[in-house]
């Protein structure tokens, strides 16, 4: 099927302009950020990095050294905070592991064999292995989440039933394969499912009006 997604790209791009998506000031604290965005909005997050940064825990060996409970304190504002530390402790104790903490050596991994790698570390699925991916390392593996299912499928561009691989394959066959260009697709669908393709859509103004179906 012939997808418009570059339109839908371009139509996004010029109500919104570059998104400048993920913030974070190294690819460690993208990795933790993706981790503690699970079930949460992005400003609890952004509470829960700060204070990693303030508790000097923002490292993967000073956080892989932490204790649950005090890792579990610290990133409160997260929501599920025991959960969460238990997850990034998992992931950190893989992340030295397999790359003494180097994101550089694990960006040489090959993406297929890299995302099954991570898709194996408890706690880590899909949309958080791909934001890793994608913003962390700046691969080319597109980030599907509740707001892209919720505007391809309301588009007839996808079917309801869809999963999310699917999905992602989707963007992935459609498009270039570039980082840059996932990055910042992703970031405006995130931005047209905040202010218009809501629970309840709000269709009138939308950038993508013309393209929904009849």
């Amino acid at each position: 099927m012939k997808t418009p997604l570059r339109k839908y790209y371009a139509a996004l791009l010029r109500r919104f302009g570059p998104q400048k998506w993920w913030p974070g000031e190294t690819p460690f604290e993208v990795m933790v950020g993706a981790i503690l965005a699970q079930n949460t909005a992005w400003t609890n997050v952004e509470k829960a990095v700060a204070s990693l940064k303030a508790h000097g825990l923002l490292d993967p060996a000073r956080l892989a050294e932490a204790d649950e409970g005090t890792l579990a304190l610290a990133i409160r504002p997260a929501g599920c905070f025991n959960v969460k530390a238990r997850r990034l402790k998992g992931y950190v104790e893989w992340f030295l592991r397999r790359f003494g903490g180097d994101p550089e050596r694990m960006g040489k991994v090959p993406l297929p064999r890299l995302r099954e790698e991570l898709l194996e570390v408890k706690g880590i699925g899909p949309e958080t292995a791909d934001s890793i991916l994608l913003y962390g390392l700046g691969r080319p593996s597109f980030v599907v989440d509740a707001y892209t299912w919720r505007v391809l499928t309301r588009h007839g561009l996808a079917p309801e039933e869809t999963t999310y691989d699917e999905m992602k394959e989707l963007f992935e066959r459609s498009l270039p394969p570039e980082a840059p260009l996932f990055n910042e697709f992703h970031a405006l669908l995130v931005a047209v499912g905040k202010e218009f393709c809501r629970s309840r859509p709000r269709c009138e103004a939308c950038p993508l009006r013309r393209y929904l179906p009849p």
